[in-house]
């Protein structure tokens, strides 16, 4: 096995987040936002046994076996419980702007609760794994919002720079490092975790520069990324550093229900979750 999960308790001085009362009363269950991703089959691989799989095959031929095991639904089923982040933001001369996001408590990941495997994979596949199960992947502003709002947070664990970075071998000896600070630091499964991977995201740079894949985060105790916003590397590139953190298409803005898609593409409702303003989504992934 890549390891052995127990369940763990941690105590935190930091508040829970609450839904806003009028969705709260609306009592959406978790199926609401993932009702896109099949069940998990009753005979799927678990993260060890899909290592082993890909161990020895090309990049090209591991990609196409993670969009085959995510799409059948092989994700652990606590990926499934989605938490809300909240927002804030004040135009000149308005109102405040309130929104929340759902998104994944960890990253996505091939498996069951007891033996999963955390994996990377390049934008054409997270493009592909995102619009298919009805989600979208996080803008900077996102993922910043994300590590302030986690109750748990990892100490990075970088592996040496190298060709190496893009094995699965890498992908798993990085996942199991993972576990292992997990398990010693009582981190609980399905809580809301960041800081142990940089996340794949959405950007108005990815405009600029077709054809890239756009990483930002893997943030240190002091709040600060050690990745900054890039698109240096091809949509084709993927390592073990990468993380798949999933949005909901569903969003709230100032309590009312609405298309995140929509939202991101709203001159006036776009700041309140990306520090880029407008970002074009739909153009966007029609380059990838």
């Amino acid at each position: 096995m890549l390891f052995s999960r127990k369940h763990h308790t941690r105590r935190t001085g930091l508040k829970l987040l609450t839904l806003p009362m009028v969705w709260a009363k609306r009592a959406f269950s978790a199926a609401t936002f993932t009702r896109k991703i099949p069940a998990r089959p009753s005979q799927a691989l678990t993260g060890s046994q899909f290592a082993d799989r890909v161990l020895k095959v090309d990049a090209p031929q591991r990609e196409q076996a993670i969009l085959s095991e995510l799409r059948s639904g092989n994700l652990p089923n606590f990926l499934r419980s989605l938490t809300p982040v909240q927002f804030k933001f004040e135009p000149a001369n308005a109102k405040p702007i309130k929104g929340t996001i759902f998104v994944m408590p960890d990253y996505l990941a091939i498996g069951s609760d007891d033996d999963f495997l955390r994996i990377p994979m390049n934008f054409h596949s997270a493009a592909a794994i995102t619009a298919g199960f009805g989600f979208l992947l996080p803008t900077r502003k996102m993922v910043d919002a994300i590590y302030d709002q986690s109750p748990l947070h990892f100490t990075p664990q970088p592996l040496p720079a190298g060709p190496e970075m893009r094995s699965t071998e890498y992908y798993r000896t990085h996942n199991e490092m993972i576990e292992k600070q997990s398990s010693a630091r009582g981190f609980r499964l399905g809580s809301l975790v960041s800081g142990h991977k940089k996340d794949v995201v959405i950007t108005n740079r990815l405009a600029k520069s077709p054809g890239q894949i756009a990483i930002y985060g893997w943030h240190r105790a002091s709040g600060d990324p050690i990745q900054p916003l890039s698109t240096v590397h091809g949509a084709n590139y993927a390592d073990y550093s990468h993380g798949i953190r999933l949005i909901s298409e569903t969003a709230i803005v100032d309590d009312k229900p609405r298309s995140i898609f929509e939202t991101l593409q709203d001159s006036r409702l776009a700041n309140v979750f990306s520090d880029e303003g407008v970002i074009r989504v739909t153009q966007l992934l029609a380059n990838v």
